[in-house]
C-alpha cells in the first residue's frame, strides 16, 4: 500500500513530536507498534523520498520539519554528539564558548571521544565538527546538559582548559588558550578553583602537562603555591609548548620548550 504525502506527513511529525530532533528506528518501533524490518523500511523509504536525511547508520534528521507544522527543529548540532560519538563530550574550543571563556565564536563543533575516529574535521549536517580521540581514563570532568530534550556532555572549565593546554590547537592557539586561561583566574577566582584544576591535571597525569600548566600558571603569576605544585609533578626529559613555534628557547625549570627568542 502506497502511503499517501498527507499521511507521511502526519505520521512523520508524530514522531518528530516524540523524538529529540534525531530518529532511529528504536525510535519508529516505540511511536508506531511496529517490528524492527517495518521501521528500518519506513525510514529507508522517507529518506528515499527526501523527507529525513541518513546522517549516519541508523540516524535520521528531518529535511524539512517546518512543512509538516512542527516546531521542533534540529538547529542545535550538539544533539548529533551523543548520536554520533558517545563515548565522548563537548570540549575545547566549544566548551571555551559555553563557560564564557572566551567571546571568540567558532563555526565548527569541538569533540572529544573514545570511539575510533580520524583527528580532524569532519561533517554532519553541512556543520563542521572537529573531533579528536582520547583514552577512556579520560573521560572525566564533564557535566551534563539539555539541548533540545537531549543529554549532551560537556567538559566543565578545569577539564576544558587541561585538554587545551594539552592540545593547543583545542584551543585555538597558544595565544588564545593563555587568553582563557587568564580569565579562568577572574572568573573562577576561589582557591578551590585552582584545587581543582590541580587535581584533575594530577589525574591525567602528563608530565608534558604540567610542564605546560606550571609555565603558563607562573607567566600569568598564579598563586606561588600553585606553580610550586605543579613542579612537583615535572618528569626527566623535555616538552614543547607550541609545537607549530618555529623559534623556540628553552626555560630549563619547566624543563619546556617556548616559543621567543633562543637562549644565549
Amino acid at each position: 500500500m502506497i502511503e499517501s504525502s498527507s499521511t507521511r506527513q502526519k505520521r512523520l511529525a508524530a514522531l518528530l513530536r516524540a523524538t529529540p530532533g534525531t530518529i532511529r528506528v528504536a525510535d519508529a518501533m516505540r511511536v508506531f507498534e511496529i517490528d524492527r524490518q517495518h521501521a528500518s523500511r519506513l525510514l529507508a523509504g522517507w529518506h528515499k523520498q527526501g523527507v529525513i536525511r541518513r546522517v549516519a547508520h541508523g540516524l535520521y534528521v528531518p529535511v524539512q520539519p517546518s512543512a509538516l507544522g512542527q516546531t521542533q527543529v534540529l538547529e542545535d548540532p550538539w544533539v548529533l554528539v551523543p548520536e554520533l560519538y558517545t563515548p565522548g563530550y563537548i570540549g575545547g574550543w566549544s566548551a571555551l564558548e559555553y563557560w564564557e571563556l572566551t567571546e571568540q565564536l567558532f563555526r565548527s563543533v569541538c569533540v572529544l571521544t573514545h570511539k575510533r575516529v580520524s583527528y580532524g574535521e569532519t561533517g554532519h549536517q553541512g556543520v563542521n565538527f572537529f573531533i579528536k580521540y582520547v583514552p577512556e581514563k579520560h573521560l572525566f570532568g564533564t557535566k551534563t546538559i539539555w539541548r533540545e530534550n537531549t543529554k549532551i556532555q560537556i567538559s566543565d572549565p578545569y577539564k576544558t582548559l587541561l585538554d587545551c593546554i594539552d592540545d593547543l590547537h583545542l584551543g585555538a592557539g597558544l595565544q588564545h588558550v593563555t587568553d582563557c586561561l587568564s580569565e579562568f583566574t577572574r572568573i573562577f577566582d576561589k582557591p578551590d578553583d585552582l584545587d581543582a584544576l590541580l587535581n584533575y591535571a594530577i589525574k591525567i597525569n602528563n608530565g608534558a602537562l604540567f610542564k605546560k600548566l606550571g609555565y603558563l600558571a607562573e607567566t600569568l603569576e598564579f598563586s606561588p603555591s600553585f606553580v610550586k605544585e605543579c613542579r612537583k609533578y615535572l618528569t626527566s626529559g623535555y616538552a614543547t609548548l607550541d609545537k607549530n613555534a618555529k623559534n623556540n628557547r628553552l626555560v630549563t625549570r619547566w624543563r619546556l620548550w617556548v616559543p621567543g627568542e633562543k637562549t644565549k
